[in-house]
């Protein structure tokens, strides 16, 4: 759902600050649902549903509902679906959490970044620091299942601030964290206003050392590290988010929508008109992409490498025993192996049990490590 009520300085994403399309656009999506050349391609049973956006809860409950009720026409659905909504803080209201749950959400995903005013300011955050607070309480009096993202790394977040903040989250009882970095992407307004020096850039060495206060505290207080940036109470874990590091398939319904199917990738058009004139007019939204043996392997590197169970040498040669790369055929798990020693060696990476985990000092490295292991 690309809609938000203001622009966030730091996002990326495909968004709209008009609701002036917003109903034919869930219009749109709900044809999207139904589309018969789709559907024949989607016969799995629905394990997980996600809202995202933008902002879902700026949606109706005859929009969301519409939504609802156009998945469970055409598609089969597991009786113990995880349905998450993402909202904010300001959108939280006793009325709301009983819609919410009345049409059959079962997980809440709160965007509440920071519980400090001034961090919210500098990020043009919609919400207050009161209303963080709030909606947090209210929710959690409804909602068992919750997670909740925080912001670190920023300029004005000291450590001190970074721990209350973490803290906070715990005290609430809260049983899922998804804890970010700042990053400051290309074109957007934060990007322009650190080269305006209006506002300080990021230190990636400071943001390093939250990061390794949050894993100690997250450890202390019961969270699972499952994945880079997320950590879960026992039984909390994202469903929907771990089979994306699973490598499942999924469906994705919308303007930049993505979708995957092991093999292929293809993701809808960013653009709200341009996505609604195209479905109502029975044309193609999306462009595709089909993965090599070789992408795929790499890709299965990168996602499987962000979580707590790490990568699997013995599920790559099952699936990928001999491959072509550059017309040499190799064994792909050999090669990953012999391109991990370095990194075992330097204690950012352990193997155990054909598995290959990054250490706590491994996943400040996550990326680069992931790209030396690529095929």
């Amino acid at each position: 759902m690309p809609f938000c009520k203001q622009a966030c300085n730091y996002c990326n994403f495909h968004f709209s600050t008009s609701l002036r399309y917003k109903q034919p656009l869930v219009a749109a999506i709900v044809q999207e649902l139904q589309h018969p050349a789709a559907l024949a391609d989607r016969q799995e049973t629905i394990e997980t549903i996600y809202f995202g956006g933008g902002t879902p809860s700026l949606c109706t409950e005859a929009e969301l509902d519409s939504m609802l009720s156009a998945i469970y026409k055409n598609y089969t659905v597991a009786p113990d679906a995880e349905i998450t909504f993402e909202t904010n803080p300001d959108d939280i209201s006793l009325p709301q959490l009983d819609m919410w749950q009345r049409i059959g959400i079962n997980r809440l995903s709160i965007g509440v970044q920071s519980f400090f005013e001034e961090d919210l300011l500098w990020m043009n955050r919609a919400h207050n620091a009161e209303q963080a607070i709030t909606g947090l309480a209210l929710a959690v009096s409804r909602f068992d299942n919750i997670t909740m993202d925080l912001i670190y790394g920023t300029p004005g977040l000291t450590h001190e601030k970074w721990q209350q903040n973490v803290a906070r989250a715990i005290t609430l009882g809260i049983p899922h964290l998804s804890c970010y970095a700042l990053t400051v992407e290309p074109q957007t307004p934060l990007d322009k206003q650190i080269r305006l020096h209006q506002k300080n850039n990021v230190d990636p060495g400071f943001q390093s050392e939250q990061f390794l206060l949050l894993m100690q505290w997250a450890k202390e207080a019961g969270y699972e590290h499952y994945e880079i940036s997320n950590f879960a109470k026992p039984g909390y874990r994202s469903k929907h988010n771990s089979s994306y590091w699973q490598g499942k398939n999924y469906w994705g319904f919308g303007p930049s929508a993505h979708s995957f199917n092991g093999s292929r990738r293809w993701w809808n058009i960013a653009n709200n008109t341009k996505y609604i004139q195209a479905i109502t007019q029975h044309q193609p939204t999306y462009e595709i992409e089909t993965l090599t043996p070789v992408q795929q392997v790499n890709e299965f590197t990168m996602i499987a490498l962000r979580t707590m169970e790490g990568l699997s040498l013995r599920v790559i040669e099952e699936k990928w025993p001999v491959l072509m790369a550059d017309d040499i055929a190799v064994n792909p798990a050999a090669v990953i192996l012999t391109a991990a020693q370095p990194h075992i060696q330097q204690g950012h990476m352990v193997h155990l049990n054909h598995y290959l985990q990054l250490t706590n000092q491994g996943k400040l490295l996550a990326d680069g490590i992931t790209a030396d292991l690529f095929l």
